[in-house]
């Protein structure tokens, strides 16, 4: 290569002991390579190969994946007709890829580019839950379909629910949906989970990154989503409220300067301050 003479060393590893990663770390750590260089002056080396085309494959993850995160962002903000609830949405992601990485643990797996393509997967289907919960809750607030609720009145339906009550009751009706879909996911993988055929230990990083990413994820979003969805509404309802405050006194000044006002004086005419022009008139008795 480039007039130099070369020598390519290359090894099979078995996948029950160690993986590539692991590897390639304990040849990096031991300083083998290193001493080889020391002894013999002018000599280079480099990981090739698989190495190679991970390192090319991490480098097309690293640009596809923020571009896939804003796609998805925008595709969920234009029916929520918002900014932030798409954020609240999307942050079941990382509690997906730590399920996908837990799940590597579990079953002595190490993180691959496999297991990195199924994280990425999961990033699309981890947000179905919480979308479903999230635009439930948004319809209980906003409709008045809601009279067929557990425990809600015909007047709780008429003036829409508040964000504590749509929240649970959102809970409430699509617990069972969302349980399901993701228990039936996870099991219409196991049985490339639990493969043992060499075939299918290629595809198994990937079976594991989605079918433990998604189950955590369900976990999460029943618990720690309806409280962020009230956080959020309360973060908002203060940050009204600091803007009704700042516009009270501008919008108080703007009334007091209204079209019934004659003039610079505010229609009280050419008396005292304060005191109405009418006032001012005497009568023809008076004195």
């Amino acid at each position: 290569m480039d007039g130099r003479r070369t020598k390519s060393v290359t090894a099979d590893v078995e996948d029950e002991v160690a993986n590539a990663e692991q590897v390639l770390a304990d040849l990096r750590d031991s300083g083998e390579l290193d001493a080889l260089v020391a002894r013999y002056p002018g000599l280079t080396w480099r990981l090739a190969g698989e190495q190679d085309e991970r390192r090319d494959s991490l480098g097309s993850l690293a640009v596809g994946f923020p571009l896939a995160m804003l796609v998805i962002y925008a595709l969920l903000a234009v029916p929520f007709r918002s900014y932030v609830q798409p954020v609240l949405v999307m942050a079941a992601i990382p509690f997906g890829a730590i399920g996908a990485i837990l799940g590597h643990m579990l079953l002595g797996y190490g993180l691959s580019i496999i297991s990195m393509f199924g994280i990425i997967a999961l990033a699309g289907v981890v947000v179905n839950d919480s979308l479903v919960l999230v635009y439930t809750a948004n319809r209980l607030r906003e409709r008045a379909d809601a009279a067929g609720g557990r425990g809600l009145s015909t007047e709780q339906a008429a003036r829409g629910l508040g964000p504590f009550e749509a929240v649970i009751e959102a809970g409430r009706r699509r617990f069972r949906p969302i349980l399901l879909t993701s228990l039936t996911t996870f099991f219409g993988l196991a049985p490339m989970i639990f493969e043992t055929s060499v075939q299918a230990r290629f595809l198994i990083p990937m079976a594991i990154s989605l079918g433990f990413g998604i189950l955590f994820a369900t976990a999460i979003i029943l618990v720690l989503l309806p409280a962020l969805y009230l956080v959020l509404e309360d973060a908002l309802g203060a940050g009204r409220r600091f803007v009704d405050l700042a516009d009270g006194p501008a919008g108080s000044t703007a009334a007091g300067a209204g079209p019934d006002s004659g003039g610079a004086d505010g229609g009280r005419g050419p008396g005292r301050a304060g005191v109405p022009a009418a006032a001012m008139r005497r009568s023809p008795g008076g004195t």
